[in-house]
Parts: structure tokens; sequence; C-alpha cells
């Protein structure tokens, strides 16, 4: 039996995808709303330091890198990343409002990274702290 690997035709929609993951990775698109935050937060940070959102998704300083097997391992198909992948769309497209209030950095309520102690977050989403 010999299989055949299967690639999406349309490269265009890779970075979404790879975005999407992230998000998902991050929200477990537990709602709308820290769906849409954290999407805006990524946009914000782009805008600010003149970067595309792919290399901000990919920085490892905003992001802690999820297990690579638990981003790939994300059924494409589930409603949650559906979700993830609608927003994302909307955010590459422009037509995402800012929904943490300009905010360029994040995490989550159960951790305090270093650069965080001396600032005070700006919004809270769903336990995603979000700070300028």
């Amino acid at each position: 039996m010999q299989l055949t690997l299967i690639k999406n035709p349309d490269e265009s929609l890779r970075p979404i995808y790879e975005i999407a993951r992230v998000v998902y990775a991050q929200t477990n698109a537990s709602s709308l709303a820290v769906v849409e935050a954290l999407a805006s937060m990524i946009a914000n940070n782009a805008r600010k330091t003149n970067r595309s959102v792919i290399d901000v998704v990919r920085d490892c300083e905003i992001f802690n890198a999820p297990d690579d097997c638990a981003v790939s391992d994300i059924d494409v198909n589930c409603r949650g990343f559906e979700m993830c992948l609608r927003v994302v769309s909307r955010m590459m497209r422009g037509n995402l409002p800012d929904c943490c209030s300009g905010a360029t950095r994040f995490h989550m309520s159960t951790q305090m990274p270093d650069w965080a102690r001396a600032r005070g977050y700006i919004a809270d989403v769903d336990g995603l702290l979000f700070y300028l």
C-alpha cells in the first residue's frame, strides 16, 4: 500500500492556517472575545513593530512556542479552529476591529513573565492579560 501526501493547492492560505493554529493553541478557542482579542494583539504588534503577522506569531518572546506536536495535532475541522480561521481571515483583510485596546503583548493570567512585572495590564479577556 502506497500513501500519497495530499497538499493544499492554495498556498495563499498557509499563513492564515499558521496564525490560526497559534491562536487556537493559545486560547483553545474558549470564546469569540478571546480569539478576537488575541488576533487584534497580533495585528497591533505587527503594525507597531513594522513586521509581518507571521513574524509576530513566530516570535518566541511574544508567544511561548506551544509544543509543535500540540499545534500540528489540531483538528482543523473542529468548530473552535474554524472560528479561529474566520477571525484570522478577518484580521488579515483588515476587517477586525481592535478588541484589546491597542495591546501589543499578552500572557495567560496563570503566568507572570518578567517583562510584565513592572507593567499594568490594560485588558483581561477570558484569562488573557493584554499590555501596551
